[in-house]
């Protein structure tokens, strides 16, 4: 498990990265938040509150979907059937899209007129971008599983923004110590030009080149960009002993360029918009290896086979194949629990007052009582009590600007098949 905080210092050492200082972290950053106090409310009354989704059903990220949309799914069906005085009816299901097909735009206004309470989503930080304000103003809150920007922690959200992925500081810290650790000297980065991977990139090289290493060459490309013949040409010639990519589905196109090349694919470096088990994947060119390539992903600390088994059974009932991929299904399933347990803390179906509880429930306030599902957290809430949310994806513990301060990172490889596995637990 890689744990991290915000310090600069931090290492990894037999595949555990460890940080002195600041914060620790488990989920994400938010720009929302604020004090809670640890008052339960004197008489609960029925609530009900509105989900909607705004999820990548189509665009580069649309292998999100399915187990970001699952894990919604399936918090809420946990939520009704523990039949503790909270209700939340049909969710509001919808497509975020991609900055380039820009289906947000329609579902956001969608998600505002059905007068949802929350909006789970979206994946992308570069989506988000583009409807927080249209939210905030509407007085919705957006809870994204996957964001992951450190834009979002100082951005004017009256406390309604919230997510529980961690910042792109802590991947890249866990992503340059894993490249300088492997030993790589001269190390070359494909990347999105996008706050995603603009950011992503930056606190990378920070981080590798603090350990002592070089960027030989750094190649960006545009969102809707498909020919990257220029980019691959550059990064070749710049001879690299690694290479770092930072993209979304990009990588159908990049990768098997590079491969066919020759460039060996244990000197590739994915992440979390990349990191998927190609061997599945009809898209994937039949024959082409990605063994010993490796890749990061906020992860969790460690794989929960049974939850991971729900999620897909959940996925199934809907009429849907089996999952194979489960990223941030377990944070989308965290959001959606946080926030039925902020409503009930707050006695209320109101998204400020909500959105005024998450941080207590989360455990960053309130000194609560550890908790890790559901029914117990909202009984000991009902009782009088403050309840601790750890879930799926770890602590998650918001800070008084409502970002979580703990966060795993995991580290992943792919073998002959083509499919990836944890390494470093």
């Amino acid at each position: 498990m890689s744990v991290f905080t915000r310090s600069r210092t931090a290492s990894i050492l037999g595949g555990i990265a460890i940080a002195g200082a600041s914060a620790l972290v488990l989920a994400g950053c938010s720009g929302g938040g604020g004090e809670a106090t640890s008052e339960a409310p004197a008489e609960n009354v029925d609530l009900t509150i509105k989900i909607g989704t705004i999820l990548p059903q189509t665009g580069s990220l649309a292998y999100l979907g399915p187990p970001e949309e699952s894990g919604v799914g399936l918090a809420v069906e946990d939520i009704n059937a523990a039949d503790v005085g909270i209700t939340i009816p049909d969710i509001v299901w919808g497509d975020s899209g991609d900055t380039d097909n820009k289906a947000y735009a329609t579902t956001i206004q969608k998600l505002i007129s059905e007068g949802v309470t929350a909006a789970v989503g979206a994946a992308s930080s570069g989506v988000t971008k583009l409807f927080l304000d249209d939210a905030v103003a509407a007085g919705i809150i957006t809870f994204s599983p996957a964001n992951t920007s450190v834009d979002f922690t100082a951005w004017d959200d009256n406390g309604l923004y919230w997510r529980t992925a961690p910042a792109d500081t802590l991947q890249g810290e866990v992503l340059g110590n894993l490249v300088a650790e492997d030993g790589k000297k001269n190390v070359a980065v494909i990347y999105q030009n996008d706050s995603y991977g603009t950011g992503l990139n930056k606190e990378f090289k920070e981080n590798f080149t603090a350990s002592g290493g070089e960027i030989v060459s750094e190649q960006s490309y545009n969102t809707g960009d498909t020919t990257f013949d220029a980019q691959i040409s550059a990064t070749l010639a710049s001879n690299p002993d690694a290479i770092a990519l930072i993209t979304f589905d990009e990588f159908y196109t990049i990768g098997p360029a590079l491969l066919a090349a020759g460039y060996p694919a244990d000197q590739l470096y994915l992440v979390d918009g990349n990191l998927k088990n190609y061997g599945s994947d009809a898209k994937w060119p039949a024959g082409l290896s990605l063994e010993g390539a490796k890749g990061t992903t906020p992860a969790g600390p460690a794989p929960d086979k049974e939850f991971q088994g729900r999620l897909s059974d959940y996925w199934v009932s809907q009429g849907n194949p089996a999952l194979t991929d489960f990223s941030y299904g377990n944070e989308a399933y965290d959001a959606t629990i946080l926030l039925a347990l902020a409503a009930l803390a707050a006695n209320s179906s109101d998204p400020a007052e909500i959105a005024g509880k998450l941080q207590e429930v989360s455990g960053g306030s309130g000194d609560g009582t550890k908790c890790t599902e559901f029914k117990e957290c909202a009984d000991i809430i009902l009782g009088g009590g403050v309840a601790d949310y750890d879930g799926f994806s770890g602590p998650i513990t918001f800070d008084e600007n409502g970002d979580p301060t703990e966060a795993t990172i995991g580290i992943f490889q792919y073998g002959a098949d083509n499919l990836n596995t944890r390494i470093d637990l």
